[in-house]
């Protein structure tokens, strides 16, 4: 009787490590039938469950991992892992949900389109994070509650009719980082949710939270985050299915934040990303799409024509995905996260910004050479989205990352330079003092 038990109780653990094997193996189909197989020797196996769900999420097949981590939620409710990342796949499946509504027959109204003639002024910029109170207990927080770092630029953010940014990190008061083990040389970041002020005092309007460091302090904290932005009235994009939607002189904006993590609208999935745009540009005048993406460091400044790769993780293959959404439906994309800027391009009189950099990051960041050079992107576009103007303002970074205008003009000689070289006859024509218009 004893050895028939122990037999029982090793056949689901036997597929268990088969399907772990093969997920290993980067067969995630196989591991799947490994863990079916496990569940049909023992239902209540948790362990198979909770796995299962990771191959459908390498599969992204977000209904199925919903539906297998609420039977963990089921079988455990304590489970340790199940409350941190079953929301993530239930908002994905709520972006399905929003794509196949806006695919099915008539859209429930719709919106003339804008009078030719109209344009809109919008202002971008790329990472922020006025300071973090991780590690060390504040060390890292700047003098006067932070209320200091945007005022050497305030001017020119105020300056738009739309006013972009990406929030490195949460707004958050508590939490807990399971990033690494110590605070050391650990990039965890968390701002507290009093500045918050600070970005609505400085004019943002919209703000990216898709990026690696969302999640710092877990899911909770990027919850507090959105809560903050909302009670501010800065709309948000990043957690799949968060959108930004506002209404300016009555226009209709969408913005979608993609990163290279599915915990994010996620980047490297362009079929859903095209699914995503064409629902928004079904009710909305204008799609921006922003993205975190990219390898990171002075090394990479250039755009390949290719997947990119850093410490092992594919950070977009951003030519590919700007292509994708702009021939979707978005009007302009607004490239972050490689630190340093990068070139422009003109896709069928649409702009894509490939990187803006680091904006204001105050403490925790390497600001050696061009990691310290920034700008203000400024794009007028008129009522098909298309760029008319723009203007680069040029910032850099000082002290302990706190953004002044440059009057050396840092960023304007480097993205013309970086836009020709890798965008040829689609780079924009910018002069020297940093307007830019179409290639002619």
């Amino acid at each position: 009787m004893l050895a028939l038990l122990a037999l029982a109780l090793a056949a689901p653990q036997a597929h268990l490590d088969a399907g772990m094997a093969a997920m290993k193996a980067k067969k995630p189909a196989e591991a799947v039938t490994a863990y079916q197989a496990c569940i049909a020797d023992d239902p209540t196996f948790v362990p198979c469950h909770w796995e299962l769900g990771w191959a459908y999420w390498v599969q992204n097949d977000w209904e199925k991992v919903v539906a297998t981590w609420t039977k963990v939620k089921e079988l455990d409710p304590a489970h340790p892992e199940v409350g941190k990342h079953l929301p993530t796949a239930e908002g994905h499946v709520a972006s399905l949900k929003a794509i196949r509504a806006a695919s099915q027959g008539a859209p429930d109204t719709v919106r003339p389109p804008l009078p030719a003639g109209k344009t809109l002024r919008l202002r971008a910029v790329g990472d922020i994070m006025l300071g973090t109170d991780f590690p060390d207990n504040g060390a890292y927080l700047p003098p006067n509650g932070g209320a200091d770092m945007l005022t050497g630029v305030a001017d020119w953010l105020k300056d738009a009719d739309v006013t972009f940014g990406n929030l490195e990190g949460p707004l958050c008061d508590g939490g807990e980082t399971h990033k690494c083990s110590s605070g050391g040389n650990c990039y965890a970041f968390r701002s507290p949710t009093s500045y918050g002020d600070h970005l609505k005092a400085a004019g943002f309007d919209l703000l990216s939270t898709a990026n690696n460091h969302a999640e710092d302090f877990g899911v909770a904290c990027r919850m507090e985050t959105e809560e903050t932005l909302d009670g501010l009235g800065i709309a948000h994009s990043g957690r799949p299915g968060d959108i930004a939607s506002i209404e300016v002189d009555g226009t209709k904006i969408a913005m979608i934040g993609f990163h290279t993590n599915p915990n994010s609208h996620y980047v490297n999935d362009h079929d859903t990303a095209v699914a995503l745009v064409k629902a928004q540009a079904q009710s909305h005048d204008l799609v921006i799409v922003s993205f975190h993406g990219g390898a990171e460091g002075s090394k990479n400044l250039h755009v390949p024509d290719k997947m990119e790769t850093f410490y092992g993780e594919q950070r977009g293959h951003l030519r590919a995905f700007a292509r994708a959404v702009i021939g979707a439906g978005a009007d302009l994309v607004l490239g972050h996260g490689p630190h340093v800027p990068r070139g422009m391009e003109v896709i069928d009189g649409h702009l894509a910004a490939y990187s803006l950099g680091n904006f204001a990051t105050y403490g925790r960041f390497n600001l050696s050479g061009h990691l310290s050079t920034s700008l203000v992107l400024e794009a007028t576009l008129d009522h098909e989205g298309k760029l008319v103007s723009g203007q680069i303002l040029p910032v850099r970074l000082e002290g302990e990352g706190v953004p002044m205008p440059d009057a050396d003009k840092t960023a304007i000689d480097l993205i013309r330079s970086l836009s020709t070289e890798d965008f040829g006859e689609r780079a924009p024509q910018i002069g020297k003092d940093g307007t830019f218009a179409p290639p002619g």
